[in-house]
């Protein structure tokens, strides 16, 4: 495959340094497109390569500009894509995260074209759920093609060090605690955590808040029907507080796949991470049900916290049919069967051939089919970019400080700001 790959670090385009995309500056070559997204890392990368296997069959001749931009949930890749938009320099399609990050930051504005005519032309309403659709529709038009559907709120752990102290999956906050304990007095480390990008914190986080409140409970935060100052959120926060006790003493300087590379090679026994883990794992070479297991975050079985990778199709894209065959792969049930096992997401498509699912997302599938679906705060389905970013910032201090009232405190006055 004739795939360039181009690396970007966003404090080169916050400092105005030169851009080196294919559209900065020179007119762009007509057999191109440019993918723009923060895929880098294990079975992330794998997937979107498979993926482009799948265009350049459908599309030979064509040259995939890999413009990936490297930090798990994306935080410096929007940096970068935020500066590029402002600048008139929109890659061929982006990668975005369904919910009211793609409807307030990109539709809102009028930066994205509406690829509604791709559901009517492929029959893709009837193919995936409507639930999901909603997350990246507006005023009757459709925004985004989801790639893939991912499960936030999941908990990984090392099998053979389970088995060696003959624990099982801790179901409840209590039984996660009871396990920690068990651990720490064996001089395991009992949970890895990578918070060196902030949005891990509030990854947990939102885990634990969707344990103390439920669903409803959790989703009414950012509807302004649960009030921030309530009881669940100071006992999610206090949590939190205890679980910091049990975590890597390095978990600062660490990003996300590296504490679950902890899981992987035995320096600690369990991390809360959604299931693109489970696409890491996969890379590593591990199996499911032998070399790791998973379970519900503490205290959340039946309840699925949903994230949806998507790419959509910004207005002035430099090859707008190249972008418009780029989507239907990502529709297509090829595209989507090459790129979910490897990244360790379920199709959102419903007719995928499960048999090219391992034993894990093959669970995901029915979970997402029966669970109580809430979305995520972390990887912008819940509220807006800005909203977001405010609660990283609010979780960044917490870990650092510790204090549960001065967090609820920041955690009301963000709300207030963006409700």
């Amino acid at each position: 495959m004739r795939t360039r790959i181009i690396v970007l670090l966003a404090v080169l385009a916050l400092l105005g340094a030169p851009m080196l995309f294919a559209g900065g500056g020179a007119e762009a070559e007509e057999d191109e497109l440019e993918i723009f997204s923060w895929w880098t890392a294990g079975g992330e990368a794998d997937g979107l390569e498979a993926m482009f296997e799948v265009y350049e069959e459908r599309m030979p001749g064509i040259e995939i500009i890999n413009a990936a931009v490297a930090g798990g949930a994306g935080t410096d890749a929007q940096a970068v894509l935020a500066t590029r938009l402002q600048g008139g320099d929109p890659p061929d399609s982006f990668q975005v995260h369904a919910g009211q990050t793609l409807l307030d930051t990109y539709v809102a504005p009028g930066l994205m074209e509406p690829v509604t005519f791709l559901y009517d032309e492929h029959g893709w309403r009837e193919v995936m759920p409507e639930g999901l659709i909603d997350l990246i529709s507006v005023d009757g038009e459709i925004y985004s093609v989801p790639a893939g559907i991912h499960r936030s709120n999941v908990l990984w752990y090392n099998q053979a060090i389970f088995d060696e102290h003959g624990l099982s999956a801790p179901v409840t906050l209590e039984d996660a605690f009871e396990a920690a304990e068990v651990l720490a007095n064996a001089g395991v480390t009992p949970i890895a955590l990578g918070d060196t990008n902030t949005w891990p914190a509030t990854h947990v986080f939102e885990s634990l808040l969707l344990a103390t409140l439920g669903p409803d409970g959790y989703s009414g935060l950012w509807t302004g029907a649960t009030p921030w100052n309530h009881d669940g959120v100071y006992e999610a926060l206090t949590v939190m507080d205890e679980m910091l006790e049990y975590v890597n003493s390095d978990h600062a300087a660490l990003t996300w796949d590296e504490a679950t590379g902890y899981v992987a090679d035995g320096t600690a026994a369990m991390t809360i991470m959604g299931d693109w883990a489970q696409g890491f794992f996969t890379a590593e070479g591990l199996e499911p049900e032998v070399d790791y297991g998973w379970a519900p975050s503490p205290g959340t079985e039946g309840s699925f916290l949903l994230v949806s990778d998507t790419f959509g199709l910004p207005r002035g894209a430099p090859h707008r049919d190249n972008a418009v065959a780029w989507l239907e792969v990502v529709g297509s049930r090829e595209g989507q069967d090459a790129f979910n096992p490897l990244k360790g997401s379920i199709p959102p498509r419903t007719d995928a051939d499960r048999s090219l699912y391992d034993s894990y997302l093959r669970s995901a599938m029915d979970d997402f089919e029966t669970n109580a679906i809430a979305p995520s705060v972390a990887h912008g389905a819940a509220a807006n970019e800005a909203w977001a970013d405010d609660v990283n910032s609010v979780m960044s201090f917490f870990v650092s400080e510790r204090d549960v009232d001065a967090a609820v405190r920041n955690l009301v006055n963000t709300a207030a700001e963006h409700l």
